[in-house]
């Protein structure tokens, strides 16, 4: 969530951040920071749909897994360059995000996520059984080949550093998209799609536009994260990990900058951290997702951020909550 500061403020916060995760990788286990920084922007790409546009999809594992599929498949079989596998996982995903909105996009609410549902257990149908996939055994050891022919990604941290950069820039597509025009209507469309139809724009070309836009970087964090862990399984794409991603935007904060990257390290750090907890760590989560509904309806982030603000700068309120957008004829 972004909160109100002076520009010196935001810059000496930004130094800030910068400097701790480019020092991350030396302190904590690098494997770990890409996870979590993968389904951070899984989670940012999920929360771009339901966040600003408020679609509910609970078959965004489809484009994660199908993604991670091509990447790891046309890396080790076709042995293509690392950065062509990957933007080749993304591409197959954004297509995948064109055919569900075509399907899917003029439903709404239950219907539409029931929708994305069933078309997702299609695409996990079809990847157990396709030969290409390996069925239950996944593609495993992938290749890492130097990126860009220089990189040698097989040292972890450098391949942090890969992963990093590829994190930064697609939140930083988000973040200019949700601050746009297009984002404007985005929102328009979420708060009120009856006004946004009467005032002449297309709403279902804008939702199917953002709907490929967030399978697109689903199915970006899915290929990184083949790379990163050398393999693709059903795991990416059984229903439970679209559940996940939810769980990861609910618990930071829906609807917010910074909750599902907040919501993401939460999680993954969980599973991580109390391995050795077992089938309890479901129980865990189930818990503290209960706690954060209670006490946290908006989410950590959403609820925290306010309060900094007033800390940071007394009057001052968070100024990316969900709000009712503003149209102007420029955002048409």
């Amino acid at each position: 969530m972004q909160m109100t500061m002076s520009p010196t403020a935001r810059l000496i916060l930004a130094a800030v951040i910068a400097l701790l995760a480019l020092a991350a990788p030396y302190v904590i286990y690098p494997v770990f920071l890409m996870k979590a920084l993968c389904f951070a922007l899984f989670a940012c790409a999920f929360n771009l749909l339901i966040g600003y546009v408020g679609l509910l999809s609970f078959g965004h594992a489809a484009y994660f897994g199908m993604a991670a599929y091509i990447t790891a498949y046309s890396v080790k079989a076709w042995g293509w360059p690392t950065e062509i596998g990957i933007l080749a996982g993304t591409a197959v995903a954004a297509v995948m995000g064109v055919v569900v909105g075509v399907l899917a996009i003029r439903r709404h609410g239950i219907y539409f996520a029931m929708i994305t549902l069933a078309l997702a257990q299609m695409v996990y149908f079809f990847c157990l059984q396709a030969k290409f996939t390996g069925g239950e055994d996944g593609i495993q050891a992938v290749p890492r080949r130097p990126l860009l022919g220089v990189l040698d990604i097989t040292d972890n941290h450098v391949l942090y550093y890969v992963v990093l950069a590829i994190f930064v820039a697609a939140f930083a597509v988000i973040y200019r998209t949700i601050h746009s025009p297009f984002g404007q209507v985005l929102k328009a469309i979420r708060e009120n799609e009856t006004r946004a139809v009467s005032l002449g724009y297309r709403v279902e070309r804008y939702k199917l536009m953002a709907l490929t836009l967030s399978a697109a970087l689903a199915g970006l964090a899915g290929s990184t994260k083949a790379i990163v862990f050398q393999l693709a399984s059903l795991t990416d794409v059984q229903w439970q990990m679209s559940g996940e991603v939810v769980l990861m935007t609910l618990v930071g904060g829906m609807g917010t900058i910074f909750g599902p990257v907040v919501g993401a390290f939460v999680i993954v750090g969980m599973q991580n951290y109390l391995a050795e907890a077992g089938e309890w760590v479901l129980v865990i989560q189930g818990v503290i997702f209960v706690v954060v509904v209670l006490a946290f309806r908006r989410g950590i982030v959403g609820e925290l951020a306010p309060r900094l603000a007033r800390l940071v700068r007394p009057g001052a309120q968070a100024t990316d909550t969900p709000q009712p957008a503003r149209l102007t004829s420029d955002a048409r």
